[in-house]
């Protein structure tokens, strides 16, 4: 929740209370005493000064690009060498001054003209062509910014580099899993928790992203493996850990973990879709003998179901056990579809719909917004999956949604009678 919507929406709560008569107006008056003060936000002066700053350094861009040729090496050296110390003193400056945007802008500037310069020498010298050796490169040295100078920027550019060459690393790999990122991954999810940092949280969940996909596709046409399966796994284990690191009482945990749990709940949600639309469209996943997963993927998935209940346990949250539920759901499923080689899988089909539903209960039990939208996506997902991406009979299509259908409806009867009326 962003810190002045927040604030807007508590003052009008404590005016609505103390205009009924709920609390006392001294009662009012020390709450807002110990609020401490709004962080400085960025006005319209820090916003024209950014833009003015990028058409400035996108102007110096342009004339050195176009006088490339021109330039002498240990000219052009220095100039993106220089590059580097003006943005630096530059965001110290800013920093000093308390102007924290501009300061994060200028070290994430020097991170991309860092990378500039990366490939300025081995464009010059004709080093050897390891373009993912290159993007390594320039992470590390944003990651050195970011730790230095505490520059979310600096963060993302890191992170965009290192996605990119694991990326990169995936493909050329032969045999084996690119495990190399994963104590990159770490670092920077130190780095947010340390900050305390909700964006950095973002960008460490997000990051997580891309080395699954390049995995998951790259298994796909070296080993036959169902990508969606290993995406399921995958959003899995980033689901269940997310909510056991937000269950350890600590603030900077809880912020971190929430942001990596919504990014897995999306994630489910998205695979259980993928599910749907891609097993028998593209892979033909029934008429195969593989189990669509390879072992070490099962096994993450595994483990984020065993965190999920972990999780559960600690904080006796009953929506965690449903969540819990929802990634088992999504889980067999992939077992369940070479179940029935001849006509639809229903029972997977049914284990999908479930487990977004279960989704959509957990978020709505814990008070967790993203989730329930994760949830009805899912849903939505999986329903439109079945009904148009599915070779079949539309007859026994809208039998099985039907029959569905009636099962939710009985489930939400049950579910109202039993739950208390202020809980509906």
């Amino acid at each position: 929740m962003f810190e002045k919507t927040y604030r807007d929406r508590l003052e009008a709560d404590l005016a609505q209370w103390e205009a009924d008569g709920v609390i006392a107006p001294a009662a009012a008056a020390s709450i807002r005493q110990v609020l401490p003060p709004l962080p400085a936000g960025i006005n319209i002066a820090v916003v024209v000064g950014i833009v003015g700053g990028l058409l400035i350094a996108a102007a110096f861009l342009a004339f050195v690009a176009a006088h490339w040729t021109e330039i002498a090496r240990l000219v052009r050296f220095a100039i993106l060498l220089a590059g580097m110390i003006v943005t630096g003193a530059l965001g110290a400056w800013f920093a000093g001054g308390g102007r924290n945007v501009l300061a994060d802008l200028c070290a994430s500037i020097g991170a991309i003209i860092f990378g500039a310069g990366i490939a300025l020498v081995g464009q010059m010298y004709h080093l050897g062509e390891d373009f993912a050796g290159g993007m390594l490169l320039w992470s590390i040295g944003a990651f050195a910014a970011a730790l230095l100078t505490g520059s979310r920027g600096a963060l993302a550019v890191g992170l965009a580099a290192a996605c990119i060459w694991t990326c990169m690393r995936s493909t050329d790999l032969s045999d084996g899993l690119h495990l190399s990122f994963v104590p990159v991954w770490l670092i920077a999810a130190s780095l947010a928790f340390a900050w305390n940092s909700r964006v950095a949280a973002h960008l460490v969940a997000i990051a997580a992203l891309p080395w699954w996909i390049a995995t998951a596709f790259r298994f796909e046409f070296d080993g036959g493996a169902q990508p969606s399966f290993v995406l399921a796994n995958g959003a899995a284990l980033l689901f269940g850990a997310g909510l056991a690191v937000a269950a350890w009482p600590s603030p900077r945990a809880v912020r971190l973990g929430s942001v990596l749990s919504i990014y897995g709940a999306f994630a489910l949600a998205i695979a259980a879709a993928l599910e749907v639309t891609t097993v028998d469209d593209i892979l033909l996943f029934r008429t195969r003998t593989a189990s669509g997963q390879p072992l070490w993927a099962i096994l993450c998935g595994v483990a984020g179901v065993i965190l999920t209940v972990a999780s559960a346990a600690l904080t006796k949250r009953a929506g965690e056990i449903l969540s819990a539920c929802a990634i088992g759901l999504v889980l067999l499923a992939a077992p369940l579809w070479p179940v029935s080689t001849a006509g639809e899988p229903w029972l997977a089909y049914a284990a999908l719909l479930c487990a977004m539903l279960c989704l959509v209960v957990s978020g709505v039990l814990d008070d967790v917004r993203p989730r329930i939208v994760a949830g009805w996506l899912g849903i939505a997902g999986v329903i439109a999956g079945i009904t148009w991406a599915v070779k079949g009979s539309l007859l026994g299509r809208s039998a099985f949604l039907a029959a569905a259908g009636i099962v939710a409806v009985v489930f939400a009867t049950a579910l109202n009678r039993a739950l208390p009326r202020a809980a509906r």
